[in-house]
């Protein structure tokens, strides 16, 4: 029997995830549509592993899936041609990795059409929400520069150790997977354990991300969102933190 997808108003509260769409039934993890993206409904769905994600002419659309793709820090795997990559990017004096700079414009860079797609899922609304996060110190955001010209980036939502990754660019080659690097060394420094991928891809797949069951996920998050902040920071990321990635003594 077909279930009916549940509706929220903006004074709801989301559905237990156990009522999300299964992939049987066409719409992996779907659970709730409707409501608002207030800061006070985001950081209510990242504490319970819930995110937004929809297309424009859409309701706002809740997922939990399940499963679910995490990178665990101590997986991340480094191949040989990225770990020469990684190397050369420490002894490059023009590249510099920048923590929280430009925040929107890291999300703008993120929405830009790619080749083979015809839109995106990051419209102005939702900019301007996780814009307001960032204003709280929830949202962040990570960039590779060399010679003062843009390589990549990445942002994500932050809640106590829990990092949730939300959306990756490139203008040149690796250049978000310099991002992410730098954001597993840097969150290695500083005890992070798990980013959230959400769903699987096989770029992610081979960087070290696996899938886990929904009831473990929650379990993680319930657990790393109620611990104490990461310290995140404006000042540029240490390439030490890069290095220790290549197993190579600094």
């Amino acid at each position: 029997m077909n279930r009916t997808l549940s509706w929220i108003n903006p004074d709801d509260p989301l559905p237990p995830t156990q009522l999300a769409l299964t992939p049987d039934e066409g719409a992996n993890g779907l659970l709730a549509a409707g409501a608002d993206l207030s800061s006070t409904r985001l950081i209510e769905a990242y504490q319970r592993g819930v995110f937004p994600w929809f297309s424009k002419g859409e309701p706002v659309l809740w997922w939990t899936p399940d499963p679910r793709m995490v990178l665990k820090i101590a997986d991340f795997k480094v191949s040989k041609s990225f770990s020469k990559t990684l190397r050369l990017a420490c002894t490059d004096p023009e590249l510099e990795i920048r923590c929280d700079q430009d925040f929107e414009g890291v999300m703008r860079a993120c929405a830009e059409a790619r080749p083979g797609q015809s839109g995106t899922w990051i419209s102005d609304p939702m900019i301007q929400c996780y814009c307001e996060l960032h204003g709280l110190g929830l949202a962040h955001c990570v960039t590779v520069h060399r010679s003062g010209q843009l390589l990549g980036g990445l942002y994500c939502v932050a809640i106590g150790k829990m990092v949730f990754g939300e959306s990756m660019f490139s203008r040149a080659a690796d250049g978000s997977k310099l991002a992410l690097a730098a954001l597993v060394g840097w969150l290695r420094s500083q005890g992070g354990l798990v980013i959230d991928c959400q769903q699987k891809t096989e770029h992610l797949a081979s960087l070290g991300a696996q899938e886990i069951r929904r009831q473990e996920f929650e379990f993680i998050v319930q657990d790393l969102t109620r611990r104490d902040t990461l310290a995140w920071s404006t000042a540029p990321v240490s390439k030490l933190d890069l290095l220790r990635l290549t197993h190579v003594a600094p």
